[in-house]
């Protein structure tokens, strides 16, 4: 009966949105190649896995409205990451544990096992004692259709942590035996809890893998752990620490305790928008990370989600990076390389000289392009250099590259009459006599990738059409930059 219950669920789910895509996906704001839901809202990645050829992109959806509510798990498929083709809904509330409108499936991770495709997920209730939190299973033989698991749930908080500080498990196998982590909060401070398995069924505590000193926040969102290289790593979106998005450790487990001591930390990435990033390993053994492209309420620098839900849409997903770990044991991240499939032939310009009166570049319609260039430190003896982005109407996104204090920032808070705040990084200046610069443009985005995707700046802007100026500016000196790269994106047509 609580299959039918699903099942319902869904088609109900699948009805409202064929009913509502068509009129969202011709909406003006639509980012042209980045991943988006076919309405309504979307959150998080889920259960991101390169299955049977193909790759599955599982994401927070609530299909009846722009804004979060009662979540469930929409699915898409592709064979580029960029090419999508959106199936139906893959998990609803329809359970005691996972049924409720501020609650539902929340989110989670894929894996396969024994050629069948495995969701474990947090169900998050509200029975009368306060939402609750559980992880749970479902299962596919096709990698379209899932039944959630009698057995569910399948791990229930365990003694001090709090029943709604238990989520968001990504799972992994280890010779033979299966192993995932869960963000919680004990005494107030943010732990990961990690649990092992013969079966996927049946879990069992195994030890807290890291935990919080205070230092890192009261709560670790969508935690990932994963091997690179000779090291591990940990990812989480940390709750109470500022204006921190995403947070990285570096260092090394031992399978034997099931503990991880890190040596090295960093932000993934600095700008605002870059939420629950999650990774997977695909077939050419890449490790690929996707986050969310936006924000909650309770960061700092948070105005809110933009203005797309008069469209009937709310939220992207960043474009899917490569993830590799440097000689330092620091990370870096570039865009995939699938994505030149989408450039045209492009435009060079071998070098400009850039004084303190602006000089204009041209990247496509100015509005979804590829715009790359190197920074010459050798000859440059500027303060800063000023990069405008989607100028127009007297309105820009403004980056700062300033030299004299080696840091960099992006600004919003004139770029489109609704966005605020500046995200600030380090920018490094010390291991090459240049920098190079990649950005990525799309209709509601921008993603600026700084030496070799070491720093890196995601940043929602909903600008309109008529914003679709590059300006360049030096202050107090002079720039020069080098194999200045343009390309026009052309937009993906996604399939309903």
């Amino acid at each position: 009966m609580s299959q039918e219950i699903m099942q319902d669920a869904i088609g109900t789910a699948q009805r409202y949105i064929a009913e509502h895509t068509p009129e969202v996906a011709t909406a003006p704001m639509r980012q042209r190649y980045h991943f988006m839901g076919p309405c309504g809202w979307i959150n998080d990645p889920n259960g991101l896995i390169y299955y049977r050829g193909q790759y599955h992109f599982f994401y927070q959806f609530n299909p009846y409205s722009a804004f979060w509510s009662q979540m469930h798990w929409g699915h898409a498929v592709s064979n580029d990451m960029l090419h999508w083709t959106h199936l139906p809904v893959a998990l609803a509330p329809s359970e005691s544990y996972d049924q409720h409108p501020q609650g539902g499936c929340f989110s989670g991770s894929a894996i396969e096992k024994d050629g069948r495709l495995y969701l474990l997920y947090t169900g998050t209730a509200n029975n009368g004692h306060g939402f609750e939190q559980t992880q749970n299973i479902a299962v596919s033989d096709d990698g379209v259709h899932f039944s959630k698991y009698e057995g569910n749930p399948v791990i229930e908080p365990p003694e001090g942590v709090p029943h709604d500080f238990f989520r968001d498990p990504k799972v992994w196998e280890h010779e033979g035996s299966y192993y995932l982590v869960c963000g919680a909060q004990k005494s107030g401070k943010a732990v990961a809890l990690l649990y092992r398995s013969t079966d996927l069924l049946h879990w069992s505590f195994f030890n807290v893998l890291f935990e919080s000193r205070g230092e890192w926040g009261y709560m670790w969102e969508c935690p990932d752990f994963f091997p690179l290289g000779n090291k591990w790593v940990f990812i989480c979106s940390p709750m109470g620490v500022g204006e921190r998005t995403t947070v990285y450790f570096v260092g090394d487990f031992d399978y034997e305790t099931g503990t991880f001591v890190y040596t090295v930390t960093g932000e993934l990435d600095w700008g605002h928008d870059f939420y629950a990033p999650q990774t997977f390993v695909d077939a050419q053994n890449r490790r690929l990370v996707v986050a969310w492209a936006n924000a909650w309420d309770w960061m700092p620098f948070w105005k809110d989600w933009g203005p797309t839900y008069r469209e009937g849409w709310c939220g992207s997903f960043c474009i899917p990076r490569v993830l590799e770990l440097r000689e330092d044991l620091t990370l870096s991240m570039m865009p995939i390389e699938e994505l030149s499939a989408l450039k045209d032939e492009g435009n060079q310009i071998a070098q400009l000289q850039v004084g303190n009166s602006i000089s204009s570049l041209s990247a496509g319609d100015g509005i979804s392009y590829e715009l790359a260039f190197t920074i010459d430190l050798t000859r440059s003896d500027a303060a800063w250099l000023e990069l405008n982005l989607r100028c127009g109407s007297g309105r820009a996104l403004r980056c700062r590259f300033d030299f004299a204090k080696a840091n960099m920032s992006v600004g919003r808070d004139n770029a489109d009459g609704w966005s605020e705040g500046t995200s600030h990084s380090p920018l490094p200046l010390t291991e090459s006599d240049e920098l190079e610069v990649l950005i990525l443009s799309d209709q509601s985005s921008v993603e600026i990738f700084v030496d070799g995707g070491r720093i890196v700046h995601s940043m929602n802007i909903f600008a309109g059409q008529d914003q679709n100026g590059i300006e360049v500016k030096a202050h107090r000196g002079e720039v020069y930059l080098t194999d200045i790269r343009t390309h026009s994106i052309r937009t993906v047509a996604e399939v309903f």
